[in-house]
């Protein structure tokens, strides 16, 4: 991957080029921020232009053998590791190498794609998390510790890293304060909340900011087709996050089923009529367990937008030209103590939904409170 195949991004791209450029590149370093961002294609990005056979001042070439390999992640220098779920047997190794060509098929199609569509894409049903264990630092070892074969750098990046868990964080720590020569470690992670911080102190910070609204604009009517004003308004409502946005373009009918859901939840929860609280918990509850989440996310973002114009900051918020025309009057309803007690019921929904409890009953509750909340006086 190029630099210009990212969008957006441009201050993170030339500070990456200029540490090449400069002959100072940080051994450990941290790209922290959601994948829908750019995290990953940044990291691949970078490791083209370290080792390109023919870059230029502002990217690699894409056409040197190196940079082909690089492109199809098929380098014998670079290296992955990344959650993945238990093999089901005591002789298959539960490490990146067993899953490696689930994965490039991943990156190839979904480049800016998040940790649950990769699980749910190695997973092919079976519902199980993906960790990094304590086995990936043996692996690691080996790779890093043999000669490069046609690379001025031995790049590991480490997908996912608050994934890892203790074991693997502390043999990680040994490589990182004692590196191999020539090799370059790139950790990439939406939060560094779950980081050893003997980690993050020994790693360079690279923090990856949202797309532009004008930049990731461009982008959608490049990936999906779309015209300026359809492109606008989808980059509007994703905040930033190619991988959003597009999840947003490809079930345009899922958004408005969102925005039809969201619309019943909020009446619903504010008339308080318990025979219709309950219908309504169990048509969520059908739904299956990926659209719940979908629909607790969108109704998050809903509540968060609302605020904002309910405090007359409507350039701020964002918000497609029907869930405008909804929050002219339903953001009066909404203000700071209940936005706080409505999105704290959100996520504690979304938790238990992820943890496969009754979705019926997970409603139920969260309807009941919702509409506690929305009777409060600011």
């Amino acid at each position: 991957m190029r630099f210009a195949d990212i969008i957006g991004q441009d201050n993170i791209k030339r500070h990456l080029i200029s540490s090449v450029k400069e002959n100072r590149i940080s051994h450990a370093q941290l790209f922290l921020g959601r994948e829908g961002y750019g995290t990953l294609p940044l990291a691949l990005a970078y490791a083209q232009y370290i080792n390109c056979q023919n870059r230029t001042g502002d990217d690699s070439c894409g056409e040197c053998p190196n940079c082909r390999k690089i492109s199809k992640l098929s380098f014998p220098d670079l290296h992955f590791v990344f959650p993945v779920p238990p093999t089901g047997s005591s002789s298959v190794k539960a490490v990146s190498d067993t899953f490696f060509q689930k994965w490039t098929q991943f990156v190839l199609q979904t480049p800016y794609g998040n940790y649950q569509q990769w699980i749910d894409f190695v997973n092919e049903g079976k519902n199980s998390q993906g960790v990094i264990r304590a086995d990936e630092s043996s692996e690691i070892i080996k790779k890093l510790s043999m000669k490069a074969f046609n690379a001025e750098y031995k790049i590991m990046i480490i997908w996912q890293a608050e994934k890892m868990n203790i074991e693997a964080a502390n043999r990680l720590l040994k490589l990182i304060e004692e590196p191999y020569e020539k090799t370059l470690f790139i950790l990439i992670a939406e939060s560094s909340e779950f980081i050893l911080p003997t980690i993050l102190s020994r790693t360079q910070l690279v923090k990856v900011s949202r797309i532009g609204d004008d930049e990731l604009a461009a982008g959608l009517q490049n990936l999906l087709k779309l015209n300026s004003d359809n492109a606008k308004s989808l980059a509007r409502i994703s905040e930033g996050d190619l991988n959003r946005a597009i999840q947003y373009g490809n079930s345009s009918a899922d958004l408005q089923q969102n925005f039809e859901l969201f619309k019943k939840l909020m009446r619903v929860s504010f008339s308080f009529k318990i025979q219709d609280m309950v219908r309504l918990a169990e048509e969520l509850g059908g739904l299956g367990r990926e659209r719940q989440k979908s629909f607790l996310t969108y109704s998050e973002r809903m509540v968060r937008e609302n605020l904002i114009m309910n405090r007359r900051i409507q350039s701020l918020a964002r918000f497609t030209n029907e869930e405008a025309e909804f929050a002219q009057n339903f953001s009066a309803f909404i203000h700071p103590k209940n936005t706080m007690l409505i999105t704290q019921e959100l996520d504690r929904a979304f938790y238990h939904i992820s943890r496969n409890a009754s979705g019926k009953i997970v409603f139920c509750d969260t309807i009941f409170k919702i509409g506690k909340a929305l009777r409060m006086k600011e």
